[in-house]
């Protein structure tokens, strides 16, 4: 019995992509050095040497040697840039640390940073103009056949003829049911050409090249008899299965074994962006209690003079996989609610405190809470957690609303940012607030962590709705 091995685009070996890089890298430094004059001594062979490994593994991290050939250029650029950027980085670090930059011409060594890097993409843009001169003239193209009348093959094929650096040529749809049930095109249609025999036919022929296998899911049985028939020819085969019908979030191929699987709801916070988002975390975390350690005092001292009751308010919340946690606030209002049913803040909302109406407004109420992200129950960007109580009542309302709960719940949020904070007097502004968590959660980033942190400073939209 044969084994059969699930492949990411890390096991995908490039070795002649590799080998041109760093004659690259060589290249540039050599070229700066003519540039302006300076001998290659060992010390330059040295950071050349360093800086091709640095480059080597981060490239592997970013993923430049995946299969790009289905994407825009800009988007293989990208990790490039930023393999080169962290290579640069880490060769003057490495310079500093150890007082030999002294060794170097300054005009080299940057032009060298300069130079490398648009060489690097600079080769990649002629592979590509070289490959679409070929495909424009009708050389090399890739004869692709759809098997399936479904609105996955109509979002394929739009989304295919979108991008004609893909090299692909759709001579149509292959479909065994009749006009009738069909799936109607709204676009530009792809002509109906034939059933699967037919389908089979051309490729045992080599008339086509790849085949995507648009069935629906639920079709297993029918997926499972193309594909016996379709191993007994050359093509190469996709299945184009619809998960965007399943609310993905965090989607990952994984494996157990040789079992391959598919993760529809996941966090992106596994292995090393788990790290550093708890090193952001801490890191900030830190500083941002030093800075506010004296006002904390102050507000804690103008809650107890102002009003009768604790200084801080505890409250039930769902944390990260729904586990409850007790969040940490300054007492803003004369009650401190935490039953069944909690009713939110409204605007001139008499159980709020004149004090609590500055600290909510702007949302000094919630500094106690940089405690609970060195503590590890928060983190300082992420979805905001709700009551207990309000948990249960929207959960059953919409959605995907527990998905928010893969992540820790943050001190501030995309939602917060935007607007869709305080008060929810309809259930489409809670939608709203959960859709912009989803979308938090789906793309996270550590530059888009900042961006956060700085519109919660300096954005606009942070107060509105905020009683």
């Amino acid at each position: 019995m044969s084994s059969v091995k699930m492949r990411t685009h890390q096991d995908v070996f490039h070795p002649f992509q590799r080998a041109v890089d760093i004659i690259l890298i060589v290249a540039a430094h050599a070229l700066a050095c003519a540039l302006h004059p300076a001998p290659w001594r060992r010390e330059v062979g040295d950071a050349t040497v360093i800086g091709i490994v640095i480059y080597s593994v981060a490239a592997e991290i970013l993923g430049v040697y995946r299969p790009w050939q289905s994407e825009h250029f800009v988007s293989e650029a990208r990790p490039v840039l930023l393999s080169w950027i962290a290579t640069a980085a880490a060769l003057a670090f490495g310079l500093f640390a150890t007082k030999t930059s002294t060794n170097f011409s300054r005009v080299t060594f940057f032009t060298w940073l300069i130079v490398a890097p648009v060489a690097l993409c600079a080769w990649r843009m002629v592979g590509r103009a070289i490959r679409r001169g070929m495909w424009a003239s009708g050389r090399g193209l890739r004869t692709v056949a759809i098997a399936g009348s479904t609105p996955s093959a109509e979002r394929l094929c739009r989304q295919i003829r979108e991008r004609a650096w893909l090299g692909l040529n759709i001579i149509g749809i292959y479909d065994d049911r009749g006009e009738d049930r069909r799936h109607v095109f709204a676009g530009e249609p792809c002509p109906h050409v034939g059933g699967s025999a037919d389908l089979i036919a051309a490729c045992r022929a080599g008339g086509i090249d790849v085949v995507y296998v648009a069935l629906p899911l639920r079709a297993e049985e029918r997926i499972g008899e193309l594909m016996r028939a379709l191993a007994n020819t050359t093509a190469t085969v996709y299945l184009v299965a619809d998960f965007l019908s399943y609310d993905l979030l965090c989607a990952r191929w994984t494996a157990i074994g040789l079992s391959p699987l598919l993760s529809i709801h996941d966090t992106p916070f596994r292995g090393g962006y788990g790290w550093l988002k708890r090193a952001e975390d801490i890191l900030a975390g830190l500083m941002i209690v030093l800075l506010i350690s004296i006002p904390l005092a102050i507000i804690a001292l103008l809650v107890k003079l102002t009003s009768p009751g604790p200084i801080f308010f505890r409250q039930r919340r769902y944390g990260l996989n729904g586990k409850e946690i007790r969040i940490l606030k300054f007492r803003t209002m004369s009650v401190c609610e935490d039953g069944d049913e909690i009713a939110q803040a409204q605007r001139n909302d008499p159980r709020v405190t004149m004090l609590g109406r500055i600290l909510r407004r702007t949302s000094l109420d919630e500094l106690p809470q940089f405690l609970q992200v060195l503590t590890g129950e928060m983190s300082i960007v992420g979805p905001r957690p709700h009551a207990v109580a309000h948990n249960e009542q929207y959960r059953s309302l919409i959605p995907g609303y527990m998905l928010r709960h893969k992540v820790k719940p943050g001190i501030t949020g995309w939602a917060q940012v935007n607007g869709w904070r305080g008060e929810t007097p309809t259930i489409g502004w809670m939608k709203k607030r959960i859709e912009h968590d989803l979308e938090y959660i789906n793309n996270w980033s550590f530059f888009w962590d900042l961006k956060i942190i700085l519109l919660t400073v300096f954005g606009r939209k942070k107060a509105r709705n905020a009683f």
